[in-house]
């Protein structure tokens, strides 16, 4: 979505950010995220063991139903930072809470940028006072947020829906950031989803949980599993109203798995000098998980992607990334189309037009790979990009 769309922002948040002097570019870099009522709140974070002082603190307090606020800083991941990161993120939530007269344990925070360095807090204290000021439930708010949180990235990552949920209207939107250090689970990224819809707790986590699995965690730029991978979701909590059920509970998790594929989707495309966004579908794989691990090795590898980013129908390369992926199948059962044209059909090469492939791959942004086994019903859609020597360059001068 552009800067010029209008978005369905739910009534009841507010939204600013400001320049607070943490990015060394002088950019915005301090967000908030407000709510007027206490919201049911639900998470997902990195799997890695060296995880940012904001991941901890946030797992320890989600799910919830009664946060208020999310801090968001740029240019500072406040990880491998010790017992001073972790007292940093308490000073941050303390003086956010003090300000909004609320709890330190209702504000949730997140970090992106540079690992290992602490926090300058005269900074983030005087940002976070700036931002909670020019809080606002204007669109302009939510726009310099999706920008904001942004690091490497070269465009903002949002999305926005109108629902009707039991008769009445309600809204879902969300922003996100992430160009590299992206591999699951999760990858590099921060991603914040807001709902007026009235949703309780112990619903909200499984819903985002599964929405996660299907997108966030179905990504990768390098493969590189980051620190502070975070996936924040709030919605209005049952004590501001009668939570959904039912048909309309099952309605509202379809629409967040949208919301997070969209913005899962946005990631690689705009995944550091990428030249083209790269869709795998695994089929036919004896389960889901096994599918993925396929579909993983083959976007991990950069034989494949540097093909791809070289117009080079070099189907060797994918098949033989799906064969040391640790899936035990026979090659004899192994099927695979490039942007549907078939290449390789049950263990044996076929004849194609390599020039027309080519062609194809050097004039579209978009490649699609469709990799078939006879294992099962299982299956998965993961997203990558190429590999370009423009993420050689940005990864050799950009300290992370």
């Amino acid at each position: 979505m552009g800067q010029s769309d209008s978005w369905s922002i739910p009534p009841g948040y507010r939204a600013a950010a400001v320049k607070a002097g943490i990015k060394p570019s002088g950019g915005l870099d301090l967000s908030v995220i407000v709510a007027d009522h206490d919201c049911s709140a639900a998470g997902t974070f990195t799997l890695n063991r060296v995880c940012a002082a904001p991941v901890r603190w946030d797992k320890a307090r989600v799910p919830s139903e009664s946060v208020r606020a999310i801090v968001v800083n740029a240019g500072n991941a406040n990880a491998a930072t010790g017992a001073q990161g972790e007292s940093n993120v308490l000073e941050t939530a303390k003086h956010a809470a003090g300000l909004l007269n609320c709890q330190a344990e209702q504000v949730l925070i997140a970090s992106t940028g540079v690992i290992g360095h602490q926090l300058p807090m005269d900074k983030v204290r005087d940002g976070v006072t700036r931002a909670l000021e020019a809080r606002t439930d204007a669109q302009s708010g939510f726009d310099l947020i999706s920008h904001a949180i942004m690091t490497t990235d070269t465009k903002p990552k949002v999305f926005s829906e109108s629902l009707t949920l039991g008769g009445t209207s309600a809204s879902l939107f969300g922003v996100a950031k992430g160009a590299a250090m992206i591999g699951p689970k999760m990858a590099t990224m921060l991603g914040f989803l807001i709902t007026d819809a009235c949703v309780a707790a112990k619903d909200l986590q499984p819903i985002l949980s599964k929405a996660v699995e299907d997108s966030f965690n179905c990504i990768s730029v390098e493969g590189h599993m980051s620190t502070n991978d975070t996936v924040l979701l709030l919605a209005k909590a049952p004590s501001g109203g009668k939570p959904i059920q039912g048909e309309d509970l099952k309605r509202f998790e379809e629409a967040v798995i949208r919301a997070c594929q969209t913005l899962a989707r946005m990631i690689p495309d705009d995944g550091e000098g990428a030249t083209h966004l790269i869709t795998i579908d695994v089929e036919g794989a004896k389960d889901r998980e096994e599918a993925r691990i396929i579909a993983r090795a083959v976007a991990d590898s950069p034989l494949v992607k540097t093909a791809i980013h070289g117009a080079d129908p070099n189907w060797g390369r994918i098949v033989s990334a799906a064969g040391y992926s640790g899936v035990e199948f026979d090659e004899n059962e192994v099927s695979l189309w490039l942007n549907d044209t078939p290449l390789y059909k049950d263990g044996v090469p076929l004849a194609f037009d390599a020039a027309k492939v080519s062609a194809h791959l050097r004039e579209n942004r978009e490649t699609f790979i469709r990799l078939t086994l006879k294992r099962g019903d299982g299956s998965v859609r993961f997203w990558t990009c190429d590999l370009t020597a423009e993420y050689i360059h940005l990864n050799a001068d950009y300290t992370t």
